[in-house]
Parts: C-alpha cells; sequence; structure tokens
C-alpha cells in the first residue's frame, strides 16, 4: 500500500487545480499544441473544406447569370468575367492544396472568410438585381459597382495617390509631435504641469471642428487638411506616450541610475522601451482618427482625394462610383492598419507569451 502511494506521487505532481500526469509535470506537453497545428496542416482536408470556396463561387456565378438580364450589359460582361476567373482560381486552389501542405496550411484559416465574402455578394446581387428590393440608383448592384471602378480608374487612382500622400504626411507629423509633447509630459514634472491643462481643453475637441478656423488661417487646403489629421493624431499619441513614460517601473529606473545612466539614457534605453507597449496603442488609435479626418477634411476643401471624389460622385448620383471608392477607402485603410500591425509585431516580439495578441 505504501509503495503504491509513493509511485503514484512519483508518477504525479500535485498542484493547486490538483494531480498533474507524468507528461504535463516534465513539461512534455508544451509542445504539444505546436505539434498538432502542424499534423493538422499536414493532414489532408476533406473534400467538403477544400470545396466550400468554389462552391460559394459557383453558387454566386450561377445566380449572377441568372439576373443577369435585370443589369445593363457592359456591367454584367465584366463581372461575368470577373466570377468566372475567381471560379477558376478557386479550383485550382482547391486541386494545388491536395498536394502542398504549405499552401493548405497558409490558405487554411482564409477559406472561411473567402466563403462568406462570395456568399455576401450573391446575397447582394440577389437584393439589388434580382428582386429589386432596395431602389436605384442608390443601391447599385456589385455588377455596377465593377464597373464604375473599371470606368473611372484613372481617376480612382489618383484620389487614391493623393489620399495617401495627405494621410502619411498628417500622420507622421501627427505622431512626431505627439510623440515629443508625450515624452515630455510623461518625464517632466514642469512640463506635465503645463501640458495636462492644455491636453484636457484641446483634446477632446474633434479636429473636424477646426476646419473653419483652417480653412481661414492656412494659406492653402492640403496644408491645412495636413494640420487637421496630426492634430487629430496627436492626441491619442500624447496621452499614451505620457502615459507609458510615467508608468515605468521604478525599479528599472532605480538599477539604472544605480550602474551610472544619465537622464538621457534613463529616457531612450529605459522609459521610452518601456512605453512600446501604451505607445503602439495611441499609434493606433491615431490612425483610426486619421482616416476620419482625412475623408471629412477632403471632402470641405481639397479637390482631390477619395473623400473629394465621395462628395464629388454623389453630387451627381453616381452611387455606384460612391460605392467603388468605399471599396477602395476599405481596402486601402485595412492595408496601412495590417502595416501598422507587422511594425508592432516586430517591435514588440518580447511579448509575444506575455499578453494575449
Amino acid at each position: 500500500m505504501l509503495q503504491s502511494t509513493e509511485e503514484d506521487f512519483r508518477g504525479e505532481r500535485v498542484t493547486a487545480r490538483g494531480t498533474e500526469p507524468p507528461e504535463r509535470a516534465s513539461g512534455q506537453t508544451s509542445d504539444a499544441a505546436p505539434r498538432e497545428a502542424m499534423a493538422r496542416d499536414k493532414t489532408p482536408l476533406s473534400g467538403r473544406a477544400l470545396l466550400a470556396v468554389p462552391l460559394a463561387a459557383a453558387v454566386t456565378l450561377g445566380v449572377h447569370l441568372l439576373v443577369w438580364k435585370n443589369e445593363l450589359p457592359s456591367e454584367s460582361r465584366s463581372y461575368t468575367i470577373f466570377l468566372s476567373l475567381f471560379f477558376a482560381g478557386a479550383i485550382a486552389a482547391a486541386l494545388a492544396q491536395r498536394r502542398w501542405a504549405a499552401l493548405r496550411a497558409r490558405i487554411r484559416g482564409m477559406r472561411p472568410l473567402f466563403t462568406v465574402a462570395v456568399l455576401l455578394l450573391c446575397a447582394w446581387e440577389v437584393i439589388t438585381s434580382g428582386f429589386r428590393l432596395l431602389p436605384l440608383p442608390y443601391f447599385p448592384s456589385p455588377a455596377g459597382v465593377m464597373q464604375s471602378m473599371i470606368n473611372d480608374r484613372a481617376l480612382l487612382f489618383d484620389s487614391t495617390w493623393h489620399s495617401l500622400a495627405l494621410l502619411l504626411s498628417g500622420y507622421f507629423l501627427g505622431v512626431a509631435a505627439g510623440f515629443i509633447t508625450g515624452v515630455c509630459i510623461g518625464w517632466s514634472e514642469p512640463a506635465r504641469y503645463w501640458g495636462m491643462p492644455l491636453l484636457k481643453v484641446v483634446g477632446p475637441i474633434p479636429a473636424t471642428a477646426w476646419i473653419p478656423l483652417a480653412m481661414v488661417v492656412s494659406p492653402s487646403a492640403m496644408f491645412s487638411a495636413a494640420a487637421l489629421i496630426a492634430l487629430a493624431v496627436w492626441f491619442p499619441v500624447t496621452m499614451l506616450t505620457a502615459s507609458g513614460i510615467s508608468n515605468t517601473r521604478a525599479s528599472y529606473l532605480d538599477v539604472a541610475r544605480t550602474l551610472g545612466a544619465g537622464p538621457r539614457y534613463l529616457i531612450f534605453r529605459v522609459a521610452i522601451p518601456a512605453a512600446l507597449p501604451s505607445i503602439f496603442v495611441g499609434l493606433f488609435m491615431g490612425l483610426g482618427a486619421s482616416f476620419l479626418t482625412l475623408v471629412v477634411a477632403e471632402s470641405v476643401g481639397v479637390k482631390s482625394g477619395l473623400g473629394w471624389y465621395v462628395s464629388w460622385a454623389q453630387g451627381w448620383a453616381e452611387y455606384g462610383k460612391v460605392y467603388a471608392a468605399l471599396v477602395i477607402m476599405a481596402a486601402f485603410f485595412s492595408t496601412i492598419m495590417t502595416l501598422l500591425f507587422k511594425l508592432r509585431d516586430r517591435v514588440l516580439v518580447w511579448q509575444k507569451g506575455m499578453i494575449r495578441w
């Protein structure tokens, strides 16, 4: 009896949650999740999973061929070519996934998104072109939106380029100003004394509320739009940077001072690296505010850009062009947001395993 009890204690480890098997106590299950993920990626998928996207594309193409008589011939032709190419690509990708495990692992997580996106296009066309549940010209079909993108591709490209230049100039200006003021307010007591009241008074005011004053004071519409975007970015970056700097652990600073570090070293090598998680939160919040300010500023005074294009198309009641610009905005903004996420993952790689991303 005593011998069996001793063997049980040697085989299991008592924890706060109870007993753990020998494999978990020795840490052998720490790599179980990666091994299961690798095995799942290498196992061949069922035919139902592989054919999800091709079946969705086939249904969307079939529905389009049934309702194409309700659309203009030019719009229907371009959209038919697009759906046919997507259907062929989906079949090719499904066949390739049965041979290459790397491609299967890369596409596995994107398959449900592609399937739902294609089915949403099908539902959109059924509602607009099939049953005419939404009135024209306010709700065009996806074929009409695609044809508007094709017809105005040159103007849309020029507007996207101008919006990108305006957004980046205002965003980087606001990030630079917000980072400097945030570090000063978070580190220096006099700067905090004079800076916090300014933040509390000016910061909560939306940047778009300054448009009338910016149009009067600024010499050009582009400069005023960039300044408004910078103002929208400056407040969240300043607040989060100051919060991160002021909340740096005192033990980090004490150890650095004990080793002979000066004020410059404490700021740039201790406080700022410790505040990077908060700084990136401010960068994301500023990026969202910059998108909103960009569209509003372009629709008021700027004579080019996606916001200007939306206002111009709406004035002529060409809502197909409006939706085309919105689609480009979504791709444009999500790409910039994804790049910022990649930068965050690269800079804060040391945080993996410490917090849930």
